[in-house]
């Protein structure tokens, strides 16, 4: 594509409203992921309902805002 039409395309992207701009991020970034992985899906939606149920349960240890981005940056050697 040339920088020409790169820009044209730009410039009717930001005559879009929010919601349109929205469902046509969503769109480019699907179409850069590989194909769907239904198991993967399934697996990450039951470790959500897990991890919920902890916190309702009170079984899991919350963290301040501080405390995590601590955490972060004691991870990433900060």
């Amino acid at each position: 594509m040339t920088t020409e039409a790169l820009s044209h395309l730009r410039s009717q992207i930001s005559n879009l409203s929010e919601s349109e701009r929205a469902e046509l991020a969503r769109e480019l970034i699907m179409s850069l992921d590989g194909p769907r992985d239904d198991s993967a899906e399934q697996a990450w939606n039951e470790e959500v309902v897990q991890r919920a149920s902890r916190v309702r349960e009170g079984n899991a240890r919350l963290l301040t805002r501080d405390e995590f981005r601590q955490t972060m940056r004691g991870r990433l050697g900060e």
